[in-house]
């Protein structure tokens, strides 16, 4: 059975002023701070090397604000996956993201199974973490390690 191969690419962190998040729900106020990086495009290769699953507009975006008096940070990441020509045996596959200030890891979180239904079509998946306060300020990057995954060609 054709074997997905863990891919990870890195997305730097930055600082963004809090615009473009309406679609969030964040709770905006004068001490939210916001840290965005991007990766346009990216594939999960199969073992024998050809393209088995293709990532597209990779969107992290990590929050730190204020809800009813408490402190809190979440990170959002998104992004568009499609099956490129593989439909998964059983769970579509899954994601890692590790956070990280300079080479020293931080925090790891683990996703559910990545939306994807069909093969050869986009997909657009979006998830959410909770980050403790003292990483979020230290993170610079994060790790996105698409995780091996069993899948049929189509």
């Amino acid at each position: 059975m054709p074997v997905l191969q863990e891919t990870r690419v890195s997305v730097a962190l930055a600082p963004a002023k809090p615009v473009g998040l309406a679609d969030l729900g964040v709770p905006l106020d004068d001490a939210t701070v916001v840290k965005k990086g991007r990766v346009h495009e990216f594939h999960q290769l199969l073992a024998e090397g050809a393209i088995g699953r293709r990532f597209q507009d990779l969107k992290v975006i990590a929050i730190k604000t204020t809800e009813a008096g408490l402190a809190g940070a979440k990170v959002f990441v998104q992004f568009e996956a499609f099956g490129d020509n593989t439909a998964a045996v059983g769970p579509a596959g899954t994601f890692e993201a590790t956070f990280f200030a300079g080479e020293r890891v931080l925090a790891t979180v683990a996703s559910s199974d990545l939306f994807l239904p069909y093969a050869s079509f986009w997909y657009a998946n979006r998830f959410v973490f909770a980050l403790p306060l003292a990483d979020f300020d230290a993170a610079d990057r994060m790790a996105f390690i698409a995780t091996p995954a069993e899948v049929r060609i189509v």
